[in-house]
């Protein structure tokens, strides 16, 4: 199994990026997939999630700014960020569940975004 990350670069504050997540080796159409990201010296956090139903969930500080998405056909979730600020910068990594799981099983390799003051 495994999920790539791509879609990070270096970004002015109030920019817009799209990241997307590849997965491959099964299929995850019955997961939850997720977004978490880490930043320099801090814990990993999570930062959105999107069941098989289509509900989503985002963490307080990306409300408003941030909308995941999926496209089962295409095993790929999606990560659209706008109005990103400095706070934002974190290595930005995909998760998914095991079918109609809660946990995050499976994690990625991420993709950096920085956000330039």
């Amino acid at each position: 199994v495994q999920l790539q990350a791509s879609g990070g670069g270096l970004v002015q504050a109030g920019g817009s990026l799209r990241l997307s997540c590849v997965a491959s080796g099964r299929t995850f159409s019955r997961s939850i997939m997720g977004w978490f990201r880490q930043a320099p010296g801090k814990q990993r956090e999570w930062v959105a999630q999107i069941s098989s139903g289509g509900y989503t969930g985002y963490r307080d500080s990306v409300k408003g700014r941030f909308t995941i998405s999926r496209d089962d056909a295409k095993n790929t979730v999606y990560l659209q960020m706008n109005s990103l600020k400095p706070e934002d910068t974190a290595v930005y990594s995909c998760a998914a569940t095991n079918a109609y799981g809660a946990e995050f099983d499976y994690y990625g390799q991420g993709t950096q975004v920085t956000v330039s003051s």
